[in-house]
């Protein structure tokens, strides 16, 4: 499945509620559904500067596709996190630097987040291009 098919489920996901509680119930049904993320990555580097709740993005390369590891402190946000991990984890660094992620507006994410939470979301997206930046610098 392409990055783009995985944002269209997503979508078509949340498009079956028109309540927003009911999207926030899904969110959180998502986030409860995240592998916890072990102690060891816990650290302070990997901390996402600009969220309002704590995040944790560790990522790791292997046979050339990045997997990303991640967890919240705060339900709805651990839910966000588990949807952009869905979408950008076993890609290759090119396939998400070249990603339009789009899934979060068609959805109504957006506007539905208080301005930190929204800043959070946009700080997890650039630390997701900037390892996959990283990853693809090393490796050429």
């Amino acid at each position: 499945m392409t990055i783009n098919q995985i944002q269209d489920r997503i979508v078509e996901d949340f498009n079956q509620f028109d309540d927003w509680m009911d999207k926030y119930a899904l969110l959180i049904d998502l986030g409860n559904g995240l592998e916890p993320l072990e102690d060891q990555y816990k650290v302070p580097q990997n901390i996402i500067e600009g969220c309002q709740s704590r995040v944790w993005l560790h990522a790791e390369m292997k046979e050339e596709l990045i997997h990303f590891k991640a967890e919240s402190d705060a339900i709805i946000v651990k839910g966000i996190v588990a949807l952009l991990l869905e979408v950008f984890t076993g890609r290759t660094p090119d396939e998400i630097l070249q990603a339009e992620v789009y899934f979060v507006d068609k959805i109504g994410l957006k506007e539905h987040l208080s301005p930190t939470r929204s800043n959070g979301l946009v700080a997890m997206l650039k630390q997701i291009k900037l390892y996959a930046l990283a990853f693809k610098t090393r490796n050429s």
